[in-house]
């Protein structure tokens, strides 16, 4: 049960690469936070924060680890096909819990009939959100700009349908730093929708450019069609999970992940990373 020195904001999926990031920030503002995470051992080791066991598909677990939590990061959960069903019943739990306010990771451009696929679910999140009596924030980022050189083949190139279509990619350090600053003063927040975006929409032609100066070797971006792409990629994982990767690419080509927004800068006082000065910060 919680006692008087509870933290009144949790954050999930701190062993992770974006929640840990946010943990880091919030340890760093002197705010005292529990981790709520599947493997409490695998947690960092932060001033002011306890970490506990939170699986979102185990209720019981979720209202235990929240019992006391004003404030809920929620990043979303491993791409699984039963995802969106795993954030439904975690919303409803932290609602039983007594939680007052959900801050949830969401996708740029959520929307039942979003071409990347994934997006679909952010939505179908977002919509059960609203409808739990939690009051909601909701920051929609771009695909993640620290992703970009991941793209990358073996042989140098990166292969996907994108044509020219542009993507606004935003780091993962811009996200944690506009979480971060959500969470330090959540209560302005409720019931917006932020867009977090990069400085600069890239094609995968100029993102491949950049990537090439910085690791000193030739990288390309080679154009598919959609049926070459499922072709070169079959076999690789279940069909819910090509199709995820594929419409990565067909959504950039559709120009529904273009769109420069000033929203990072908003909430974090600073302008959002550009490709070039991430790699160069990274090595």
């Amino acid at each position: 049960m919680p006692d008087t020195q509870t933290p009144t904001v949790a954050v999930t999926g701190a062993t992770g690469r974006l929640g840990g990031r946010v943990a880091r920030r919030l340890a760093d503002r002197g705010i005292a936070q529990r981790l709520a995470v599947r493997s409490p051992e695998r947690a960092p080791q932060l001033p002011g924060a306890t970490p506990v066991a939170c699986r979102y598909d185990r209720p019981d677990q979720v209202r235990s680890a929240l019992a006391g939590v004003e404030t809920v990061l929620m990043v979303s959960g491993s791409e699984t096909p039963d995802r969106v069903e795993q954030h439904r019943t975690f919303i409803d739990a932290a609602a039983d819990a007594g939680v007052a306010r959900l801050v949830y990771v969401s996708f740029y451009g959520a929307s039942p009939t979003a071409t990347f696929t994934l997006a679909r679910d952010h939505w179908a999140t977002e919509e059960h959100l609203r409808a739990s009596g939690l009051a909601a924030v909701v920051l929609r980022d771009n695909f993640y700009l620290d992703f970009l050189p991941e793209l990358v083949e073996a042989d140098g190139v990166i292969r996907g349908p994108a044509g020219d279509g542009r993507v606004a990619a935003v780091a993962q350090d811009d996200i944690a730093d506009a979480a971060a600053a959500v969470l330090a003063d959540p209560a302005p927040h409720d019931g917006r929708t932020y867009d977090l975006t990069g400085r600069e929409a890239l094609t995968l032609a100029e993102a491949a450019a950049v990537i090439a100066r910085h690791q000193g070797r030739a990288v390309t971006f080679a154009d598919q069609d959609v049926a070459a792409a499922y072709a070169s990629r079959a076999g690789q994982a279940p069909d819910w999970q090509l199709d995820a990767w594929v419409s990565t690419y067909t959504a950039i080509a559709a120009g529904e992940l273009a769109g420069v927004g000033d929203d990072v800068p908003t909430l974090t006082g600073h302008p959002a990373l550009t490709l070039d000065e991430l790699l160069a910060r990274t090595g």
